[in-house]
């Protein structure tokens, strides 16, 4: 089976009013990174690309903050191709 690496800009998104407020956590597709035919050798290959891009971003305002405004990246892994943002259709408070 293969698996595609991929970076998503990650980002935050209101949910709605129920509770006091709830986000939720969104992605949109930057690019595709690797392809890989072994999905243990992607898992390694996603860890080590989080681990540096935490390196890389530690000093960027985390995406919990309200002043946030963009530019953190994250990894994953997608067993086919992988969509343009996550998650595909938007939560609904339970």
């Amino acid at each position: 089976m293969r698996s595609i690496l991929a970076f998503y800009e990650i980002d935050r998104a209101y949910g709605g009013p129920e509770e006091g407020g709830w986000f939720y956590d969104t992605g949109t597709f930057v690019r595709a990174i690797a392809l890989h035919f072994d999905e243990r050798t992607a898992i390694d290959a996603m860890q080590r690309a989080n681990r540096l891009l935490a390196r890389l971003q530690h000093h960027r305002t985390p995406v919990s903050s309200v002043t946030y405004s963009g530019g953190r990246y994250r990894a994953f892994v997608f067993s086919g191709l992988p969509p343009a943002r996550f998650p595909a259709e938007r939560p609904r408070y339970a």
